[in-house]
């Protein structure tokens, strides 16, 4: 395979090279690229096989849980927009939580962490590494005092959402990443609810970025995918080993969804996040609602931060209703645009209900001390019309207050 064209200019922006970056053409000159659906690769000899196996070159496979050419074009691109030397895809977002985390990570170790995660994240920090001798500290993650406390010599890695889920709080990246190069500790921040358009984790700090591909970088509800970014040290002797062997490999036909889904990524995450923005702005002004919760509206608590960081505040916007669990499902079951799901990062606008889905298992004392009350929710924005979106919900919310039977 070739590139088939002259080397990208090193100056490009990144809306450019999720477009461009990495493009392997066929003999043939595709302009889209070409899925390889195989599961392993012909040698010209055996003496090349043997060679393969020994070392094999940039453009050269053995085994698709190894790689393959489609895979390897998304893994490049992705780095190109990260701005990272490397990259591996892996089948799902949480595989490339615990891809980064186990296959650097063995007894003895420490990480800290803080304890604003996705549920499926706090099993594997909990439950999985702990299961096997792994310390794990837990902080509030925008407490910089906690931070500096819990870091010690010998602390491997820190673990943090760069925006939580589902309260949106923000992490000091670059302080936290300070006080962990201090004592040699490696930064892993999963920059899902950013996403590469509105931040670049590795500029500001991070070591190693992970997303789950399945929510902004695919946008449309279709494939599972992750990624980890990061050096090239990092992800080919020690990411690649551990993920070849256990087979958390990126499907073909799911990475060529994510590359065409990269062209359109920047266009798609900046206009929901415009949207966000107005939507958070609208539902502030409701009776009806305790808070509203949105990094960029001066009343979030890292509003300053968020701002610093970030270019536009992001396309979740989570806010807590009056009534608990019964308002909370009076107003979801009133909506008609908005779907009920526990997706995020999709074109169409999706609202979850935490306490009940994505952390029904912790204990109800424990989502209580992660700001998870029953009466919040977690708003995507899609790419509707803003104007739709905020009718719907005002509607929804009026529903909510006259005591509307559920459906």
């Amino acid at each position: 395979m070739t590139e088939g064209r002259r080397p990208l200019p090193d100056d490009i922006s990144p809306r450019t090279r999720a477009v461009h970056a990495g493009s392997r053409r066929s003999q043939y000159g595709e302009v889209s690229e070409a899925i390889f659906l195989t599961q392993g690769f012909v040698y010209d000899s055996a003496e090349a096989a043997e060679a393969r196996f020994i070392e094999a070159g940039a453009d050269e496979f053995i085994y698709a849980r190894y790689g393959n050419p489609t895979v390897a074009m998304f893994e490049d691109r992705i780095a190109a927009l990260e701005g990272t030397e490397d990259a591996f895809a892996t089948a799902s977002g949480m595989a490339a939580v615990n891809g980064a985390l186990t296959s650097l990570l063995k007894a003895g170790d420490h990480v800290v962490s803080s304890r604003a995660l996705f549920g499926s994240c706090l099993y594997i920090l909990e439950d999985v590494l702990t299961r096997y001798g792994v310390a794990v500290t837990f902080v509030d993650g925008t407490d910089l005092d906690q931070w500096r406390a819990a870091i010690r010599p010998g602390t491997r890695a820190v673990f943090f959402e760069a925006l939580s889920n589902p309260t949106l709080e923000v992490i000091d990246i670059r302080a936290v990443a300070d006080m962990a190069h201090a004592v040699g500790a490696l930064v892993i921040a999963d920059n899902v609810f950013v996403t590469p358009v509105l931040q670049r984790s590795g500029v500001l700090g991070a070591d190693v970025i992970v997303y789950s591909a399945t929510k902004h970088i695919d946008g449309q509800g279709r494939c599972l995918g992750g990624v980890i970014c990061g050096t090239r040290q990092f992800i080919r002797k020690t990411v690649e080993p551990y993920l070849k062997h256990t087979g958390g490999a990126l499907s073909p036909f799911n990475a060529w969804v994510m590359l065409k889904s990269l062209e359109t990524m920047d266009l798609r995450v900046r206009a929901q996040a415009d949207s966000a923005f107005r939507v958070a702005e609208a539902l502030s002004g409701l009776a009806g609602l305790r808070r509203v919760i949105y990094p960029f509206r001066p009343d979030h608590p890292q509003h300053d931060l968020a701002r610093a960081q970030m270019q536009a505040g992001g396309t979740v916007v989570s806010f807590e209703v009056e009534g608990g669990r019964e308002g909370a499902f009076r107003l979801l079951n009133a909506l008609r645009i908005v779907l009920i799901s526990n997706n995020l990062g999709d074109a169409k606008s999706i609202v979850t209900h935490p306490a009940t889905t994505t952390h029904q298992r912790l204990t109800e004392e424990r989502r209580a001390a992660l700001g998870i009350s029953d009466g919040l929710l977690r708003l995507s924005i899609g790419l509707e019309d803003a104007g739709d979106l905020i009718a719907d919900l005002t509607q929804a919310v009026a529903a909510m207050q006259s005591g509307g039977a559920p459906r």
